[in-house]
């Protein structure tokens, strides 16, 4: 299979096998039920599992394949905090999230910590706690390439797609009141509402919005970046030291051993292919 059509069907089966890991499966694949106060590593260790948040929808960080197992660049990483701290990358329980869910899923713990490409703003790090970045992103914005969209000033008075609690949501709620904004829940909803003409123009992350206007050759992202470099990092509930001072060791050492790049070239590197470095997204 091509790598276009490859990533196309990573992103219609997330649409479709997201269900599946709700409704339950092996300690590796099920949406977790349980809560709980803040998980200490001895506490982990004790029960046997990890419980990680992640996507169901946004290949190709974090999606479920149409044999329901989660897949993506933050699940590779998820596998390896499994791996190292329990001995086998099979034991990490993926509870799937929404993006406006992922600061309440860790704050109640419903999750020991949450890699769902999370970017680390002032706001939600007084809700949280935000361990060392692994990646770095913009802002982009993607707009039919008949009609473009260069400028954040073609927005005013139009209708821009975002999906609920992202950083995207943040930026345009905060510092611009005068574009419309249409929110969704996932993004699979939100890239439909693209492409039915529900808006002019999409904003995410620039590094899903490469790879899916790669997918779709009708679309453009004209804006690449907008706003201030922003970084991606884990979570883990407020006060929690102990899992957060264990996360910050991991994520040096997949660093510096190589396991980070070696994530990039499993999961981004045949979606992006040599458009994007990995040096642009992978934090230092």
């Amino acid at each position: 299979m091509q790598l276009n059509a490859k990533f196309k069907a990573l992103l219609a089966s997330a649409a479709i096998a997201v269900g599946l890991t709700a409704c339950g499966g092996s300690s590796g694949d099920a949406q977790s039920s349980q809560s709980s106060g803040a998980a200490t590593v001895a506490s982990i260790k004790e029960k046997g599992v990890i419980r990680i948040g992640v996507f169901g929808d946004k290949p190709p960080f974090g999606y479920v394949d149409a044999n329901g197992k989660n897949q993506g660049f933050d699940v590779e990483i998820a596998k390896d905090l499994a791996k190292d701290l329990l001995g086998s990358p099979d034991k990490v329980e993926f509870v799937l999230t929404e993006a406006a869910n992922r600061v309440e899923y860790v704050r109640s713990g419903k999750v020991d910590l949450i890699l769902a490409n999370f970017t680390k703003t002032p706001e939600r790090a007084e809700a949280v706690y935000f361990a060392d970045p692994y990646m770095k992103v913009a802002l982009g914005v993607v707009s039919p390439k008949d009609k473009p969209i260069t400028d954040v000033a073609q927005l005013k008075d139009q209708t821009l797609l975002v999906n609920k609690g992202t950083t995207a949501d943040a930026f345009f709620t905060k510092n611009h009141p005068e574009v419309k904004l249409l929110k969704f829940d996932q993004n699979t909803e939100t890239f439909d509402a693209l492409k039915d003409g529900r808006g002019v123009a999409l904003a995410h992350d620039n590094a899903l919005l490469w790879a899916w206007a790669k997918e779709n050759p009708n679309f453009e992202v004209a804006i690449g970046n907008l706003g201030p470099a922003e970084f991606i990092a884990p979570a883990v509930q407020k006060g929690n030291t102990d899992l957060l001072n264990w996360v910050n060791g991991e994520i040096a050492a997949m660093k510096k051993d190589g396991r980070l790049k070696a994530a990039y070239e499993k999961t981004l590197l045949p979606v992006y292919g040599e458009k994007v470095k990995p040096e642009e997204l992978l934090a230092e």
